[in-house]
């Protein structure tokens, strides 16, 4: 199975957070997930790294496969995003990780399931806060 992981998770792992390194670990040895991110939640990572963490930061991302984006997931998305962002918050990255979710298969691992409201879509929360 796939285990999406959303960007904060990602981030909270690059500032050293030892839940995130807990998380990605039990995933990936016990219970046995490919682990995945989407292209958008990859690219908040990368855009905003500091220029001293580049290279530890591409090392850590070279772990995760990165879901492409066609045109099924932006047009999907962006049903998604119509209904759910006045209501939940739901912003077009979170559009566009449920959309891929949906079309890939898989779960959701982040610590804003608030943001990820669609029956259609396997959402966990990454860990208790």
């Amino acid at each position: 199975m796939k285990a999406f992981i959303d960007s904060d998770v990602l981030i909270w792992h690059l500032r050293g957070e030892r839940k995130a390194l807990n998380l990605l670990k039990k995933l990936r040895d016990k219970e046995k997930f490919e682990l995945w991110t989407g292209a958008m939640q990859r690219a908040e990572v990368v855009c905003f790294m500091r220029p001293a963490d580049e290279e530890a930061t591409l090392l850590f991302l070279s772990q995760f496969e990165t879901a492409p984006v066609n045109q099924w997931i932006i047009d999907k998305a962006g049903e998604l995003y119509r209904r759910w962002n006045p209501r939940k918050g739901t912003d077009i990255n979170d559009a566009i990780l449920a959309a891929t979710a949906m079309q890939a298969g898989g779960k959701i691992y982040t610590l804003n399931a608030k943001h990820y409201p669609m029956s259609e879509v396997v959402v966990q929360r990454a860990w208790k806060v």
